[in-house]
């Protein structure tokens, strides 16, 4: 079973996620053939750049919110990162971002970086469990917590983080034809990762690398 050929409903989801995610935040690698010390990371598809994580130490923590829309099919929530920011602008993401002091855990960021940046009312989300732990090239060490969505959301997008909101259907997302692998130039170096394109919409790097982690957790039996 892989995942795209059958409607995703909530039942569906619940049933698999169950088994599928970590009850709390785990640095367990998914994959035992891997030979790493911590999570996922940009250079999942090339091994031969994992000590660019070094460099990047200390890293900094934080927390995404993988929100599960529950509609008749069930969709993702993304976001679209505004042109002007410093990093990652224009970008494909999940809501979420810096671990605050004054987090007192990962679901409470997630959750209050999703109100932040869309307005997301926490009285919709329902955490369901935590994917693998994810390290990104640029030094933040992310912990993505999936969560249900009832539908009946109204957002309000901060332009200063967020341009836009979208959903993409959760079988496309989980689909093994459109896990995709794309390579660019990165510090004179030949860079492979995941892209999932939608439409006009480029979803690739972390973004895609959670997702196909929640793909290969969801169908690891």
């Amino acid at each position: 079973m892989t995942g795209g050929s059958q409607p995703w409903t909530e039942a569906r989801f619940r049933q698999l996620a169950a088994s599928a995610l970590h009850v709390a935040p785990s640095d367990h690698v998914f994959d035992p053939r891997r030979d790493e010390r911590t999570a996922r990371s940009d250079f999942d598809l090339d091994p031969d750049l994992h000590s660019e994580l070094d460099l990047t130490s200390p890293l900094r923590p934080a927390a995404v919110l993988v929100p599960i829309v529950l509609r008749e099919h069930l969709t993702v929530l993304l976001t679209e990162r505004s042109q002007h920011l410093p990093s990652h602008a224009g970008q494909i993401a999940f809501p979420g971002g810096k671990i605050e002091k004054q987090d007192p855990h990962p679901l409470e960021t997630a959750l209050r970086e999703s109100e932040e940046e869309i307005g997301l009312d926490r009285t919709l989300v329902e955490p369901m469990g935590y994917l693998d732990n994810y390290r990104t090239g640029t030094g933040f060490h992310v912990i993505p917590v999936v969560a249900l969505i009832r539908p009946e959301f109204s957002l309000t997008l901060d332009p200063s983080e967020v341009a836009d909101a979208f959903e993409v259907p959760l079988a496309f997302l989980m689909s093994p034809g459109n896990h995709q692998r794309h390579q660019r130039e990165w510090k004179g170096r030949m860079r492979t990762y995941y892209a999932m394109p939608f439409g006009d919409r480029y979803i690739w790097g972390a973004t895609a690398g959670m997702i196909k982690n929640l793909h290969e957790r969801i169908f690891a039996t």
